[in-house]
Parts: structure tokens; C-alpha cells; sequence
């Protein structure tokens, strides 16, 4: 990155940790924990239900109080008061950012625009308790009396990654009597696929769209309305079989939804943070209102630990800042989630957007550009399923990944061993990437095996393993509602965190913007070829060409 130095990167603060990561650049963390007995103590926290082991990373006190200090002198503290009251912390849009108020129970009022939100939030919810209670008590029946067996939730991004994750992480908690389906892809199969498994005269469909103008939500969900209305036969069945989570009421009506069947979306909630509002429906709908609420209350109790625990002490800062650590001191480009449990495998993908989508800025709120890197790149998956393919990356590759490792210290699910095996393969891997295996540990090995010599000088570069990989250890009793709520509710906040170091706008995503535009402009021609648009390149003209050809239009 060749633009001027930014005030961050010309702060004394930011000069410090250079310097301390140059000083630790030949301490490797085992001999860190060697000359520190009481190390995986005192990098160990608690907050909202989760405990954090944090001692597994290339850091020291200097390290910790250095990364403390930038916070302070980024005015995290501020920041974070600012975004809890609502002030308009998305400063491209204009808009507050205030998903915490749609987990908060106890807020008397918060006003944004002249309307107080905890108000709307609090009918918001009754509406959906009588209309989850009504689904499962059959009192709300399909066209033909029949009681709902199944839901379509149909939405993308935030409408679909938060709500998928959750309904899957919290199985255990599923009431039996409906079968939740997400459709989000604009690729024909996934929605057809899912309708030719379903019965018309069961089925509730949630049309998920806060412009309720999407274009993959939009045509999913006209697709479905078609294959409804062609089986059912009535095209007034619609009414009571599609409802919609939107801004735009008139939109929906026009769809075909009945006004009293369309809740809510506000301006101050982003679609990666909307898991919390009405989007939640379909997970409402499978664990039922109460497990619901407790998703909130967890989430409510992340808030609290993020806005009342020390910076030293508070999980989505410290892990905020050792991301910080990572990314801008040691040239960490990706970051991996590695949850060990198979209800969470969906974490990586819904952390993907929230990140990603959030971090992926190249300009300050001033729009200078950054002379140093923001967000690396979120990427995972479930539990051991990994050790036997990416982690070999991390082991032996020559690329620094730092990892957080997800895992739940008792299982829904008791077989055998298997979750004592689970855990020990979790301490596995981090304490293998921490430690690795110097040439002269591979030799030994190798020789105590009976290897001959030639063969153990031919073998061991292969088995060395540098170590010193950065891990986090994010640990619950048990995954249940709460626990869930707070789990994402941390990374949210971690988020909100390190965009306030990197001084950008966590709440916009343009870059989004400008490819759902030249879609939008494609499109036609891919239909019609002399439809008149804006000149593209050459590369885009001959990839229509060969589009219409293979379609034969």
C-alpha cells in the first residue's frame, strides 16, 4: 500500500506495536509458555456464558497493554457508547446501526428519527408470538384447514445466513410439527428441489426481503407463488399461505400478501445484523417463541459484558484486538472458524458476510485511503472434518493463519466416547499449531523408530512443523439458545471493534451494490441482445454471445 500514512498508522500507539511485534519475532509461543507457568490463567476470560482461552497467541503483557492503548487512543470506548445509543455510527447511509436494541428488554426508550424503536421492537415481537403460537397450536391453518407442516424461508445474506445458522445450531430445541427449508440461490434448482419435496396446502412461505425488491429473493419467490397457485388452484389461497418480513408494505401487498401478514424491517438494522428482528421468524417458528427470546437474552448478555467489562477483560475486544495483532503487525491475510460441533457447522458461512461484508472497506470515514490492511478473509468448517484436508495448510503451509476453535464442553448427543474424542482432537490441533515439531524433535523421532540414517536425513525436513500458529479457544457448557445468542453477538461486536481501530464504516456494503447494479444491466441482454444499456467491455459482450448461443436465443 504505497498512499500517505494515515493518522493511525502515524500514532505512537501503532509505532509500539511495531516494535514489539519485531521483538517477538524469534520468541516461539512454546517457550513463551515454558517461562510462564501461570500463562493459560491469566489469558482466560469469561462473559454472557462463554469463556475464552486466549493464551495460545503470539502475545505478551507489553503486547496486551499496547493493543489496549490503541484501542483507547481510537476512542473505542466512545464509539462503543455512541453505537449503543443509537447515534448514526453508518455515516454513508445516515443511519444508526441498533441490532442491540432489538435484544434489549429492559431499554425504556431509544429514539432514532423522532420514533422510539424499543417501542416498535416490543410489538414487533408480540406480532410474532401470537403469529407462532397460532402456526403451532393450528389455530392459523392453510386455504384448505389444513395445519402448516412446513416453512420456505426465501431470502439471501443476512435474511438467510443468521436464520439458517441458528435454526441448525439449535436442533435440540426443534418442536416437532414443522420442517423449516431456506431457499436463497438464484440458480432455478435449489428452488425447485425444495418445492417438489413439499405439499401446497402445508406449506408457509416467509418472503424475507427488506426492499422486498432482491432480485434472487424476489424471482425465488415468484417462482413459488406460481407452483402454489398452480396446484392450490385459487389464486386468493396466496393470502394465507405467504407472509413477508419487509420495509416496503406496498410491494408485498402488490405480491399478493396480506397486509396484516407483513412484520417489520427498519432502516437501523443491516441485513447481516436482522437475525435479531422479524427475519428470525423461521427460527422462532421451529424452536419456538420461548427458545426464541432466550436467543435474545444471550445475545442481550454479550451486549452487556461488551459494554460494562474492562477492555483487558472483554471477549469481543480481546479477540478484536489480537485480529488486529494479526492482520496489520504480522501479515495474517485469513482468518480461520473451526467449530467443533456439528450443530454450529453453519458459523463460518453466517461469519463470512458479517466480517467480511463489514470489513471489506478501503477508505477511512474521512475517505482517505488506508495505508494499511482492513478485514482478512473469513473462511472454515466443522469440527475434525478439517484435519483431514485445510489443516494441513496450517500446520505446514508458509502462510500465518491465525484459527478460533469453537466448542462446546458437553454434547446433546452422548455416544461412547465420541465427544471426549472430539475435544481431544479440538486440543489437538491448537496445541500442534502452537508447538509443532523443530527438525531435531523429527530426527529423534524418526531415529527411535530404528530409521536408518541416510533415510532420516532424506525424511525429516518433511516432518518439521514450524508452529507458532495463533490460535483462539471460544468455549460453552452446552449449545443452547443463550449460548448461541451470545456466540454471535460476540463476533458482531468483535466486528464493530476492529472497524473502529480501522476507523471505516462497518454498516455499508457498496461494493454489493455496484454488482447487483451491473446484473441488473446484463440481464436484458443475455434475453434480448439489442436491448439498449450501458457499453460493457469486450469480455462481458463475448460471454453474452456465448450464453445466447448455448440457450439458443
Amino acid at each position: 500500500m504505497t498512499s500517505p500514512k494515515t493518522a493511525l498508522t502515524n500514532s505512537s500507539q501503532w509505532k509500539e506495536l511495531e516494535n514489539l511485534r519485531a521483538h517477538l519475532e524469534n520468541s516461539p509461543m512454546r517457550t513463551l509458555f515454558a517461562d510462564d507457568p501461570e500463562r493459560a490463567k491469566r489469558y482466560f476470560i469469561n462473559g454472557a456464558g462463554l469463556s475464552l482461552d486466549f493464551s495460545r497467541n503470539r502475545l505478551t503483557d507489553d503486547v496486551l497493554k499496547a493493543l489496549m492503548a490503541l484501542a483507547r487512543h481510537c476512542k473505542l470506548e466512545d464509539r462503543r457508547a455512541a453505537l449503543l445509543r443509537g447515534e448514526k455510527v453508518n455515516i454513508t447511509e445516515d443511519r444508526p446501526a441498533l441490532h442491540t436494541a432489538l435484544r434489549n428488554p429492559g431499554a425504556d426508550t431509544i429514539m432514532v428519527d423522532g420514533q422510539d424503536v424499543v417501542a416498535e421492537v416490543n410489538a414487533t415481537l408480540a406480532r410474532m408470538d401470537t403469529f407462532v403460537q397460532d402456526v403451532r397450536n393450528q389455530s392459523r391453518t392453510g386455504f384448505t384447514g389444513k395445519a402448516f407442516t412446513d416453512v420456505v424461508s426465501i431470502g439471501i445474506g443476512g435474511s438467510f445466513l443468521g436464520p439458517k445458522l441458528v435454526t441448525e445450531a439449535l436442533q435440540p430445541f426443534r418442536a416437532p410439527g414443522l420442517s423449516c427449508h431456506y431457499v436463497a440461490n438464484i440458480d432455478g434448482t435449489e428452488i425447485c428441489e425444495t418445492l417438489e419435496r413439499l405439499d401446497p396446502e402445508t406449506t408457509l412461505f416467509l418472503v424475507q426481503s427488506k426492499s422486498f425488491g432482491t432480485r434472487e429473493t424476489l424471482e425465488n419467490s415468484k417462482v413459488a407463488r406460481d407452483w402454489f397457485i398452480e396446484r392450490i388452484g385459487h389464486e386468493q389461497a396466496v393470502a394465507s399461505h405467504f407472509m413477508a418480513v419487509t420495509a416496503n408494505k406496498a410491494a408485498a401487498q402488490d405480491f399478493g400478501i396480506d397486509p396484516a401478514n407483513v412484520f417489520p424491517m427498519w432502516d437501523w438494522v443491516g441485513g447481516r445484523y436482522s437475525l435479531w428482528s422479524a427475519i428470525g421468524l423461521p427460527v422462532a417458528l421451529t424452536i419456538g417463541m420461548e427458545n426464541f427470546r432466550a436467543l435474545l437474552a444471550g445475545a442481550y448478555a454479550m451486549d452487556t459484558h461488551f459494554r460494562d467489562a474492562p477492555l483487558e477483560k472483554n471477549l469481543p475486544v480481546v479477540m478484536a484486538m489480537l485480529g488486529i495483532w494479526y492482520s496489520n503487525f504480522w501479515g495474517a491475510e485469513t482468518h480461520a472458524i473451526l467449530p467443533y460441533d456439528h450443530y454450529l457447522r453453519n458459523l463460518p458461512d453466517h461469519l463470512q458476510q458479517l466480517d467480511m461484508e463489514s470489513s471489506g472497506k478501503r477508505v477511512n470515514q474521512q475517505g482517505e485511503t488506508l495505508d494499511y490492511h482492513s478485514g482478512p478473509v473469513i473462511w472454515g468448517g466443522v469440527g475434525a472434518n478439517g484435519q483431514h484436508a485445510y489443516h494441513q495448510l496450517i500446520h505446514q503451509g508458509t502462510r500465518l493463519i491465525p484459527a478460533d476453535f469453537v466448542i462446546p464442553l458437553q454434547t446433546h448427543n452422548p455416544v461412547a466416547t465420541h465427544h471426549a474424542d472430539l475435544f481431544a482432537n479440538c486440543l489437538g490441533q491448537s496445541r500442534a499449531m502452537m508447538t509443532g515439531k523443530t527438525l531435531e524433535e523429527a530426527r529423534a523421532e524418526l531415529a527411535a523408530s530404528g530409521m536408518a540414517e541416510t533415510d532420516i536425513e532424506r525424511l525429516a525436513p518433511h516432518k518439521v512443523i514450524p508452529g507458532n500458529q495463533p490460535s483462539n479457544t471460544l468455549m460453552m457448557n452446552k449449545v443452547t439458545p443463550e449460548t448461541v445468542g451470545a456466540l454471535i453477538a460476540l463476533y458482531e461486536h468483535r466486528t464493530f471493534v476492529q472497524g473502529v481501530i480501522w476507523d471505516i464504516d462497518s454498516f455499508d456494503q457498496w461494493g454489493v451494490e455496484l454488482g447487483k447494479k451491473l446484473g441488473e444491466n446484463i440481464l436484458p441482454r443475455l434475453l434480448q441482445p439489442d436491448t439498449p444499456c450501458e457499453a460493457s467491455d469486450s469480455a462481458t459482450d463475448n460471454l453474452i454471445a456465448f450464453f445466447r448461443s448455448a440457450n439458443r436465443l
